[in-house]
């Protein structure tokens, strides 16, 4: 989707911050596997952010947001880690959003996280590949 007009008409200017809600609206529609907007989803439904910021800041009910594609591929301390991240880029003020190190740093952790858990069970995890960003 087109995240321009969104982003313009809530905020009125582009912004570093903007990219940062944009990034939390597609790490939300890759968590849920649904689109940003759908007028075929339920009333209440059709923004997938006002539908799931509710249930991200809900431990119990972060579940009800992940796609059903990818269950049994995270845990439940990844799903919490990750929502948080969706949360914070998702601010409706532009000075509570991380900057982009910050996100990156914050996925590259969970990344860590992931490969420590991964490599201890001694079952690699084929979906997870070495970080572009490190040199």
């Amino acid at each position: 989707p087109n995240l321009f007009p969104i982003v313009f008409f809530c905020e009125g200017h582009l912004t570093k911050k903007s990219d940062i809600y944009s990034f939390g609206v597609v790490l939300l529609e890759l968590m849920s596997g649904k689109r940003a907007l759908d007028d075929n989803r339920p009333s209440g439904e059709h923004s997938l952010v006002e539908w799931a910021k509710p249930l991200l800041t809900n431990k119990h009910k972060i579940s009800q947001v992940m796609d059903a594609r990818i269950e049994g591929q995270y845990s439940k301390r990844e799903a919490k880690r990750i929502a948080h991240l969706a949360i914070q880029c998702l601010s409706t003020e532009q000075k509570l959003r991380p900057n982009i190190y910050e996100v990156v740093r914050s996925l590259e952790n969970l990344h860590d996280s992931k490969d420590t858990s991964s490599s201890s069970s001694g079952t690699p995890n084929p979906s997870l590949s070495p970080s572009p960003l490190r040199t």
